[in-house]
């Protein structure tokens, strides 16, 4: 084992440690970002093509999401009535976006789809400077499509399961800690299904070694997302999920019109 640590690289694999650390942080603390900042760094910056990108990324999640979702569990961050309604849903759409993605370019979608998510962070911002002293919580209408919609997407893009499921059962009311819980925690089995899937069509070669270090980092994350969710108020809640959107979806939408 010494001698298999001495091999690694740790000046090249570093710089990986520290995003998978940042990504994890923010996507513990408010639902999101994981994906979208892992899978731009692998294809923008190293050139790691998107179907690859993406595998790799949601074999890091198996390891990130396990942690972060027991975090939230332990710190009682989880709906089990709405886990219910988007867990199969996400795994669903997640397993024909990974072959969506693995036989067919399915870049042709995103820009509209991060218009719209970019669109969706302006409301929650405006959601979260009127936020009422006493909010009134409300059970989400629409769970069972946007799950299948989320894994879809998450698994075709590269990422998207928690800007897009997060940021609607918040516009529909849903409490913002428990949503970014239940979110986190079903996240899981969505990357599970989908890294099987990509195995399946892609085989192992998918994974680099990057994805070691974004796992390391991940891991180290993971179980403050919990704690930090449950202690900043659900009001700062919105207003961080707003502006993170905003930025991720912003940059999606450059990168893939540029």
């Amino acid at each position: 084992m010494l001698e298999l640590l001495n091999q690694i690289d740790w000046t090249a694999i570093a710089p990986f440690i520290a995003i998978g650390f940042a990504a994890q942080l923010v996507d513990g603390a408010l639902g999101m970002a994981f994906g979208v900042i892992c899978s731009t760094l692998l294809v923008s910056v190293m050139g790691v093509p998107p179907a690859r990108a993406s595998a790799g990324v949601h074999l890091v999640e198996m390891f990130t999401t396990a942690a972060s979702g027991i975090s939230h569990v332990l710190h009682k961050n989880v709906d089990w009535k709405l886990f219910a309604k988007i867990a199969l849903p996400g795994v669903i759409g997640g397993v024909l976006g990974a072959y969506f993605l693995s036989n067919i370019d399915g870049s042709v979608a995103k820009p509209m789809v991060m218009l719209y998510l970019t669109c969706v962070g302006f409301y929650l911002l405006y959601k979260a400077l009127t936020y009422p002293t006493v909010p009134k919580v409300k059970d989400p209408k629409v769970a069972i499509p946007l799950g299948l919609f989320g894994g879809f997407l998450d698994a075709s893009g590269g990422g998207g399961w928690g800007p897009v499921v997060t940021s609607n059962l918040l516009i529909q009311g849903s409490d913002p800690r428990k949503t970014i819980g239940t979110v986190n925690t079903a996240e899981f089995f969505l990357t599970l299904a989908v890294s099987i899937t990509f195995i399946a069509n892609l085989g192992l070669e998918a994974f680099t070694i990057v994805t070691g270090g974004l796992i390391v980092g991940g891991l180290l994350a993971a179980p403050f997302g919990g704690y930090i969710a449950k202690r900043i108020p659900a009001k700062n809640l919105l207003l961080m999920v707003g502006v993170v959107l905003i930025a991720t979806s912003l940059f999606s939408l450059y990168k893939a019109i540029a």
